[in-house]
C-alpha cells in the first residue's frame, strides 16, 4: 500500500485487497484502487461493490477500475473484468479495504486551552478534549478518551476508556458511560424525564434523580435523546446500536447487542430483551416488556407486550404475517365497494319491479 506521486491518500492492489480479506483474484492483481464506491458512482480508480444481483443492470455503464464481488455474482458477464471476489462483499470491504484505504488520523492527545475542566475532574493524561469543552466537577475521563469541540460533561460522570464523543454532545451529571462507546454529535444522554402530576396548580413537575447508563461497546448516532431515570436507571446494554434521531424515555432498559433504527420513540420504563430490533419510526408506548429476539417492523405503534422471537408489525402492532394478510385485504376495499354498490342497485331494480302485494304478504 503506497500513494502514488501527486496523489492523495493510500491505495491498494487487488492482489493486496485479495490477501487482507481472504478473497481471490479474477483478472489483473496488480489493478490498483484508491476508493470503494457503489457501482453508479464509481471511476477509474475505484472498486465498484457489487453486493447485490439488483444492482447488476448498472454494469455495462460502470466506469470502475475493478469489481468487488461475491462467489455468486463474480461471473456476471458485464462491468470490469478485473475483479476482487469474496465471500460476503458487505464484510470484506467494511472490515478490511475501508480501514486501509481511510485511516483515522492520528490523534493529538491534550486537553486545549479553551476547554474548562473543573479542578476537581479526574483526567487520564491520553486523553483528547477539544476547543469550548466543559467538564464538571467529580467526572472522570478515562485513558484515550476524546471529547469534540463545544461538549458539555456534567458534573459526576465517568467515560470509560476509549470512548469517542463527537462535537455538540451533552452528558448531563452523574451518567455514566462504559469503554469504546461512540456518542455522535449532538445527542444528549442523561437528559430530564417527562414526568409531571396533575394538580390543582397544573402540571407539577416530578424530579428526575435517577441515573443514566450506557454499556460497553454501544455506539449511539447523531441527534438522539436519552432520558436519565427518574428513581432508577436508564440503560443501554453492551454492543447496542442506536440509529440518529433515537428518544428513549426514563427508565426505558434496551438489551445487549440490539438495533434501533432511526426515529424510533421508546416510552417510559419499557424493557427489551437482547438482541432486539426495532425498524424505523417504531413506536413503543410505555411499562411494555419486548422479549430477547423480537422484531419490530418500521413504522409499528406497538401498544402490548411483544414475546420472545415474535416479528410484529402495523398498528397496532401484530403478528407480521396477520399484518400482511389483512393489508392485502385492504387493498382489495376499492373493488369489493364497486361490487356492493351493483349489487345495491340491482337490488334496487328488483325491489322497484316486485308488485306491492307481493311485498305486503
Amino acid at each position: 500500500m503506497t500513494a502514488l506521486p501527486g496523489k492523495r491518500g493510500p491505495e491498494l492492489t487487488l492482489s493486496a485487497a485479495a490477501e487482507a480479506t481472504g478473497g481471490r483474484v479474477l483478472g489483473r492483481g496488480g489493478t490498483i484502487f484508491r476508493r470503494v464506491s457503489p457501482i453508479h458512482d464509481a471511476g477509474p480508480d475505484d472498486l465498484a461493490l457489487l453486493a447485490d444481483r439488483r444492482y447488476a443492470a448498472d454494469l455495462p455503464t460502470c466506469g470502475a477500475g475493478a469489481l468487488l464481488v461475491s462467489e455468486a455474482l463474480c461471473h456476471l458477464d458485464e462491468g470490469p473484468t478485473d475483479r476482487l471476489v469474496v465471500a460476503d462483499p458487505r464484510t470484506g470491504r467494511s472490515r478490511r479495504c475501508l480501514p486501509i484505504l481511510h485511516p483515522a488520523p492520528e490523534e493529538e492527545w491534550g486537553v486545549h486551552p479553551s476547554a474548562v475542566v473543573h479542578p476537581a475532574a479526574s483526567v487520564a493524561e491520553d486523553v483528547s478534549v477539544g476547543a469550548n469543552v466543559v467538564v464538571g466537577a467529580d467526572t472522570v475521563l478515562g485513558s484515550k478518551v476524546r471529547i469534540g469541540a463545544n461538549s458539555v460533561i456534567g458534573a459526576g460522570v465517568e467515560i470509560g476508556a476509549e470512548t469517542v464523543l463527537f462535537p455538540n454532545v451533552t452528558v448531563y451529571a452523574n451518567s455514566r458511560l462504559g469503554r469504546r462507546v461512540i456518542v455522535h454529535a449532538g445527542t444528549r444522554i442523561g437528559v430530564d424525564g417527562f414526568g409531571y402530576v396533575q394538580t390543582d396548580e397544573g402540571h407539577t413537575k416530578v424530579p428526575q434523580v435517577g441515573g443514566c447508563l450506557i454499556e460497553d461497546d454501544v455506539e449511539i448516532g447523531a441527534n438522539c435523546t436519552i432520558d436519565r431515570g427518574s428513581i432508577g436507571n436508564t440503560r443501554i446494554g453492551a454492543g447496542s446500536k442506536l440509529d440518529n434521531l433515537v428518544h428513549l424515555a426514563h427508565n426505558v432498559v434496551i438489551g445487549r447487542a440490539s438495533l434501533v433504527v432511526a426515529q424510533v420513540g421508546v416510552a417510559g420504563s419499557t424493557r427489551t430483551g437482547d438482541g432486539v430490533v426495532m425498524g424505523g419510526q417504531a413506536g413503543l408506548v410505555g411499562h411494555l416488556k419486548i422479549g430477547a429476539g423480537a422484531k419490530i417492523g418500521a413504522q409499528a405503534g406497538v401498544i402490548g407486550n411483544v414475546k420472545p422471537g415474535q416479528v410484529v408489525s402495523g398498528y397496532p402492532a401484530r403478528d407480521h404475517r396477520t399484518y400482511l394478510k389483512a393489508m392485502a385485504r385492504l387493498m382489495h376495499l376499492p373493488d369489493i365497494a364497486k361490487r356492493v354498490a351493483r349489487l345495491e342497485r340491482r337490488l334496487a331494480v328488483l325491489d322497484a319491479e316486485r308488485p306491492r302485494g307481493d311485498a305486503d304478504s
